[in-house]
């Protein structure tokens, strides 16, 4: 498969990479279970995949370099999407919070918010908050203390 961009229906660019690395957290903790499969598969659909094309980068892609949006709020989707993954099996292993963690930083969030976010972007979803909620609370209550 070569491609280095899906495009969503709305014409938006999604990187390979984003998706990829979505695959990784997925296998995070060494198996990919049927929930997180399950939302791989949602989610690359979202990009025009084919469900034997998504399977495909499931078994096959291996590491990619994570370039992260500019943006706080594309940095802060790519989290959220990743914490829903972490959180697709209803377990988040250590290694899944390491991760995500190594995504914060990667993002560009300095040391004393990773921690910060990551809990937030974690309890959010659980709580079932969506991603302009937990955005707007993390402005207002996190970001510039």
């Amino acid at each position: 498969m070569s491609f280095a961009d899906f495009m969503l229906p709305n014409r938006k660019r999604i990187c390979k990479e984003y998706y990829i690395h979505l695959v990784h957290v997925s296998k995070a903790d060494g198996e990919i279970g049927t929930k997180e499969r399950e939302f791989l598969h949602k989610e690359g659909r979202k990009f025009g995949l084919t469900d034997p094309e998504i399977d495909h980068l499931i078994e096959n892609e291996k590491d990619h370099q994570y370039t992260p949006p500019y943006s706080l709020a594309g940095k802060f989707n790519h989290l959220y999407n990743i914490a829903e993954m972490v959180l697709a099996d209803d377990v988040v292993s250590a290694q899944e919070k390491k991760m995500i963690t190594r995504f914060a930083i990667e993002a560009g969030f300095d040391d004393k918010t990773v921690p910060v976010l990551v809990d937030h972007l974690l309890e959010g979803i659980e709580a079932g908050k969506d991603e302009e909620v937990l955005l707007k609370e993390f402005r207002r209550d996190h970001l510039f203390k």
